[in-house]
């Protein structure tokens, strides 16, 4: 017996590289861009350890989960770290960046998510590149919420290591991911005798193994499935156009923002200002004495395939996250999410009006 997904030809060395390159016109990149064959916290994490050591001084930024989590692997490293942590309902800004490189003159790593899905915040990473560039230091970012969400131009913000993944905005699968990295941090990567090596983890393997090598070998069988699956997100985003895609996220924020807002019943943005909100998530604030994972239950009842969750950990009884990304930025996705969570709320007892938020979220869209 036959199976499309099972039956298929092996996938070159020359149409892994094809992929690559169409993920560096996304990223409009003259780096090197390396595809790794796992979710985006494999490059994470070999980006940190790769790059940090003893005697590396880190400014981490932590405006959600993942910017914790960085942490945690600077540390690892033997890094010294300076955490700048700003509340979940806010983004960072340049100048309080500038303020701690300013504090701690020693910095030569700066970690920093562009937008974190699981708070809604989105940060100004073209502003927070500047003042980092100015002072030196290197510079990563977590793209993987924002990537085909909203501007990206790793060059242009001198972003030396970029990570991103296909499975949010991108619309594509979660099991691969990309990373472009910049002359210097190959050289930083190279200078570090802790940098992983003949490693899963190891970036430099990817660099003297195929990148040097002009790509010609790969350094292992590759994940067939998801490179395709990869390379068929990646032509739907080129059918469609980058703005356009963008263009839809921000309407599908702006739309559940104005819905949720309308639908009255003590329901609140999470993020507090509009210009920090994520075009990828939606964070909301539940109703006080509202559970949020119990909400969320109760929509999801009803119609279980709308994208909405509760919040993470000590979130979970606050916040619910309406995920309008990739093929759930769409009008349909936002005003069925608005109706579930109304109608849940109203069987809990809390006056809503539905009406309004239809209205509201439908005139975010004509206004688009």
């Amino acid at each position: 017996m036959t199976h499309p997904f099972l039956d298929l030809a092996p996938l070159s060395a020359a149409h892994f590289a094809a992929i690559e390159d169409r993920v560096a016109r996304l990223l409009d990149t003259r780096q090197d861009v390396v595809i790794t064959q796992g979710e985006a916290l494999l490059p994470l994490e070999g980006c940190i350890r790769g790059a940090a050591r003893p005697g590396t001084t880190a400014l981490n930024v932590i405006t959600g989960p993942y910017g914790q989590t960085f942490g945690d692997w600077l540390r690892d490293c033997g890094a010294t770290v300076v955490d700048l942590a700003v509340p979940f309902h806010t983004a960072v800004t340049a100048a309080q960046v500038e303020e701690a490189l300013a504090a701690h003159p020693g910095i030569d790593f700066v970690s920093l998510v562009h937008a974190e899905a699981a708070t809604g915040n989105t940060n100004p990473v073209a502003e927070i590149g500047e003042v980092v560039r100015a002072h030196g230091a290197l510079f990563m970012l977590d793209a993987v919420a924002s990537v085909a969400a909203e501007p990206l131009l790793p060059d242009a913000w001198g972003v030396d290591l970029c990570v991103i993944g296909a499975q949010k905005a991108m619309g594509g699968p979660a099991g691969v991911s990309a990373v472009s990295v910049s002359e210097r941090a190959w050289e930083r990567m190279a200078a570090n005798p802790q940098a992983p090596r003949r490693s899963y983890l190891s970036l430099l393997d990817w660099k003297e193994r195929w990148v040097d090598g002009g790509r010609k070998a790969l350094l292992h069988a590759p994940a067939q499935l998801e490179m395709l699956a990869l390379e068929a997100c990646l032509e739907r985003i080129e059918s469609e156009g980058l703005d356009a895609l963008m263009a839809r996220h921000a309407t599908a924020a702006a739309a559940t923002r104005a819905g949720a807002l309308a639908l009255g019943g003590g329901l609140e943005p999470y993020v507090h200002e509009a210009r920090d909100a994520a075009p990828v998530a939606t964070t909301l604030r539940a109703p006080r004495g509202v559970d949020a994972s119990a909400l969320v239950a109760k929509a999801l009842a009803a119609d279980p395939v709308l994208p909405l969750v509760a919040g993470g950990g000590a979130l979970a009884e606050e916040m619910i996250r309406v995920n309008h990304y990739g093929p759930d930025a769409t009008r349909g996705v936002v005003h069925g999410s608005l109706a579930a969570l109304g109608s849940a709320l109203s069987e809990s007892g809390v006056a809503v009006d539905l009406e309004a938020a239809r209205r509201a979220a439908a005139e975010a869209w004509a206004r688009a």
